[in-house]
């Protein structure tokens, strides 16, 4: 496997760009490598700069539900590129996209597009601020939802802390208001409401957690939240920039049947181009400047190509939904080759994630199921078990997947996510390539790499 070209630029980079790249997960530090560069990509693979087909597991972090360079998606950008770029104004594509949105997800009855997830989380924390007249919020540790400054925030020892910043750069006072939680623990947002009556604007939570790997919330949680924000007069607030239209059409309201009053989306919605929303409840949306007092403004924000790439994909999604039946079925295949080899493994829908746990025992896994939404709850619950995984072992198996042609995301604390241009025959080799990794790391001898 040649790396000569990605070595190159990856040193030009580094003279240019913080660490080399523009988003940190990556520099593949924590795998102990230096990344490639990719050309390009079709369907399930990307082949970098020197030549060398990986199958993508990481999809873009998310986006890419049908696959990269989607026929339908690459035709209708081409089309809309021709009328201009960027207009500043108004656009009917942007009314479409949002009837769309709304049609999909019946909690969302006025919608607003961005640019970005970090917009999206960032505007409708502001909202619940508005239109509650609070100031204080509840996160959950290991819930990701962008870095704007009052999000950038971490748990301290114990159930929950006022948290102190997860970043340089973020003035403590601004974190203050951010009052951080344990993921799947009752108790913890229970004492913190107690602790914080009548202050609390919102609950904003990962109704499935993928940015600690994925960790799927345990039976009832979801629940609680909806009822204790409502007994508070609180909102809840769902980021679904990763699962919104990936669990299912309607998102995670679909999937687990619990209903936000506002909810954040991006990756899908934009077809892979950079586009965000954030929608709710049309009382609370009325707050939105021009019609309320909350301000919030983009550019960019519904930017004609970006609109016509997420309605395209919305519409593909809408039209063929035994998508999310076959995507969902493949992944569990991938998680049952995980448990077969003896690691924890968490799955929602088309989301995975092998955990490499000390210790842990194989025997309390249900093979059919594989993590998703048990009684007992996920094999990793919350932050806390997330980070007791052994992060060498992950990193060695991350290489050893590599070397075989098989990209997975370069974190312990990511999600495999698995699209509809993963074909039953790619699921089978993987699911082979995975037993070959984890039992390489045993003292087995290396295979073959990948094959087309």
């Amino acid at each position: 496997m040649s790396e000569e070209r990605s070595k190159q630029l990856f040193a030009k980079a580094l003279e240019r760009i913080p660490g080399g790249v523009n988003s940190p997960v990556r520099a593949f530090w924590a795998v102990g490598r230096q990344p490639f560069f990719v050309e390009r990509a079709q369907g399930p693979w990307i082949i970098d700069v020197d030549g060398n087909k990986y199958l993508d597991y990481v999809c873009s972090w998310g986006p890419g539900i049908l696959g990269h360079s989607h026929p339908e998606v690459i035709e209708a950008v081409q089309k809309v590129c021709e009328k201009g770029l960027t207009f500043g104004a108004p656009t009917a594509g942007e009314v479409e996209l949002a009837e769309l949105i709304c049609t999909c997800v019946p909690d969302v009855e006025m919608v607003r597009l961005v640019s970005s997830g970090t917009e999206a989380v960032m505007s409708a924390v502001r909202v619940a601020r508005g239109f509650t007249g609070r100031e204080k919020i509840i996160k959950f540790s290991g819930n990701y939802h962008g870095h704007s400054d009052g999000l950038l925030v971490k748990a301290g020892s114990g159930f929950m802390t006022h948290s102190v910043p997860d970043s340089a750069g973020v003035p403590a006072g601004y974190a203050a208001s951010t009052l951080t939680a344990v993921y799947n623990d009752e108790k913890s947002v229970r004492r913190l409401m107690e602790e914080n009556r009548g202050q609390v604007a919102a609950v904003v939570v990962e109704p499935v957690a993928a940015n600690m790997g994925v960790v799927p919330p345990k039976a009832g949680f979801l629940e609680f939240l909806r009822r204790i924000t409502e007994e508070e007069g609180a909102l809840l607030i769902f980021d679904e920039v990763i699962t919104g239209f990936r669990l299912a059409l309607g998102g995670a309201t679909q999937y687990t049947g619990v209903h936000a009053d506002l909810h954040t989306f991006g990756k899908i919605v934009g077809g892979g181009m950079p586009l965000a929303a954030y929608g709710g409840r049309r009382d609370i949306m009325a707050c939105v400047a021009p019609l309320g007092p909350v301000y919030q403004a983009g550019t960019l924000s519904g930017n004609p190509v970006a609109v016509t790439a997420g309605i395209t994909t919305l519409k593909i999604l809408m039209d063929d939904q035994g998508i999310y039946e076959r995507i969902d079925r493949r992944a569990c295949r991938l998680a049952e080759a995980f448990l077969k080899e003896g690691l924890a493994v968490n799955r929602a829908g088309s989301l995975l994630s092998a955990f490499f746990v000390p210790g842990w025992d194989v025997e309390q896994t249900d093979a059919v199921y594989a993590g998703e939404r048990r009684e007992n709850g996920p094999f990793v619950k919350n932050y806390e078990d997330a980070c007791g995984c052994d992060r060498q072992a992950f990193a060695d198996y991350f290489n050893r997947m590599l070397e075989r042609g098989i990209y997975v995301a370069p974190s312990q604390f990511e999600a495999m996510f698995v699209s509809d241009a993963h074909s039953d025959g790619l699921i089978q080799e993987t699911c082979r390539k995975i037993g070959e990794s984890v039992r390489q790391g045993a003292g087995k001898p290396p295979v073959e790499k990948f094959s087309d």
